[in-house]
């Protein structure tokens, strides 16, 4: 059966048009409450959002139909996702919910679940709620109704989760910092994580409006970091995303540094702290340079399809622990059951402190290699590419020509008729002049 609502992570879109509007939003609700009760009859959930104005209309809208189907709320208010994902484990609820777009802008919001384990739910659950939304809804009646409550220290819980999994025997005292909240709803905890384990903190994007999420700010737009790391001379610069479960780092030259790097950075320091490292695994975008390096030191790395959905499938298929994506989002399994930017930062810094090195430093190993990546619009008449004939020979050529120093990778966007072009080489020219001649095909 194929979904009508589900995506890879939710359900997303413009607030105000379907499936986001309060109507959907409560049927939605009520038909999960109603998949929890036929397995749980005492179920209860979480709700957590981002800063996002919407997140008033939509999490009321929600609560109402939890309780409609007899499922008792338990609302956190404005939490980054992964905080979510662990105060449902934690408070052993039935089903953790968040209301967020991520890093869109604030005009877009989405609702996501997390298992009482704290982890992705199965295609399985999808489709049984899709099921149950092509029901007729089956009110609760006033005796059995369910109830709401607010948990009201929800964000010093998370606090103290995130500095749990920093070793205990150091402190970031001495560093200064930066962090960018972007607006978003680690606006009030990430100052405070970082603070409290010893280092000076001055916050960016920590002082939202609900229109000004990832608005030049935060992970997607680090430009802002890089000139706050500049002006106050700090030692490093943290982004994160509107919900907090990617992340950027710069160091105090300015410099940027991206998921792929900060990967390398995880994995060698769990090596030298005699961990042992079986396997790592990055994304078909990752750069080959971590890859190499990482083979280098004898840590495969295995690649799976784009978003962190696919990366967390291939780390419990071969049951590793790290895995990432150039964009920030990274998974430490042993940490959190699922990608989380404030703990995924607070690694790298632990490497940084036990190694008393910049982040510079532990990647003189790792020297990324140029990828040039073109958006080419598909016509309909392009739309079988895969069989055509020139651009099976035009790669063909091309990777003979790179032999082990590079590689092309083509697929195609799922949300619009584009195909990526992408061609990794040594030589940043020859990587550019190589995609060009493969558009050319098209």
């Amino acid at each position: 059966m194929s979904r009508q609502y589900f995506g890879t992570d939710g359900i997303r879109g413009r607030v105000g048009q379907a499936p986001i509007t309060p109507d959907f939003v409560l049927k939605l609700a009520h038909a999960v409450g109603r998949v929890l009760k036929a397995a749980e009859p005492s179920a209860q959930v979480l709700i957590g959002k981002d800063t996002r104005i919407s997140g008033y209309m939509l999490e009321s809208a929600m609560e109402s139909g939890f309780n409609s189907a007899g499922v008792d709320v338990l609302l956190l208010g404005p939490i980054p996702t992964p905080a979510v994902a662990y105060l449902t484990r934690a408070q052993r609820a039935s089903l953790g919910v968040v209301i967020s777009a991520s890093h869109n802008p604030f005009e877009d919001n989405g609702i996501k679940f997390f298992s009482a384990q704290g982890t992705k739910l199965p295609d399985a659950w999808e489709l049984a709620v899709e099921a149950a939304l092509r029901e007729d809804p089956v009110w609760a009646d006033a005796a059995n109704l369910g109830k709401s409550r607010r948990l009201d220290d929800a964000a010093g819980r998370y606090i103290e989760f995130c500095k749990s999994t920093f070793d205990k025997t150091l402190s970031l005292k001495g560093l200064k910092v930066v962090v960018d909240g972007a607006h978003g709803a680690a606006y009030h905890i990430a100052p405070r994580v970082f603070h409290e384990l010893g280092a000076e903190v001055i916050p960016i994007g920590c002082a939202p409006d609900g229109l000004n999420i990832n608005r030049g700010v935060g992970a997607t737009h680090p430009k802002a970091l890089v000139n706050a790391v500049l002006n106050h001379e700090a030692d490093l610069g943290i982004a994160l995303d509107g919900d907090a479960d990617r992340l950027q780092l710069v160091d105090r030259s300015g410099r940027l540094y991206n998921g792929d790097e900060l990967l390398y950075v995880m994995a060698m320091d769990r090596l030298q702290q005699g961990d042992a490292v079986p396997g790592v695994v990055g994304t078909l975008m990752t750069n080959m340079a971590v890859e190499l390096a990482l083979k280098s030191k004898g840590v495969p790395m295995v690649r799976a399809k784009v978003g962190d959905r696919y990366v967390l499938e291939q780390l419990e298929a071969h049951q590793w622990l790290l895995g990432g994506e150039g964009s920030g989002h990274l998974l430490a399994l042993d940490k959190h059951t699922t990608g989380d930017g404030l703990i995924s930062a607070l690694q790298v810094l632990q490497a940084m402190m036990r190694r008393g090195q910049s982040l510079a430093e532990l990647l003189t190993d790792v020297t990324l290699f140029p990828q040039t990546l073109l958006n080419v619009r598909l016509t309909p008449e392009q739309a079988q590419w895969s069989s055509n004939d020139a651009l099976k020979a035009g790669i063909a050529a091309v990777e003979q020509r790179l032999g082990d120093t590079g590689r092309v990778l083509i697929r195609a966007s799922g949300t619009e008729p584009v195909l990526r072009i992408m061609v990794e080489a040594a030589d940043a020219a020859q990587a550019a002049a190589m995609a060009e001649e493969l558009a050319a095909l098209l």
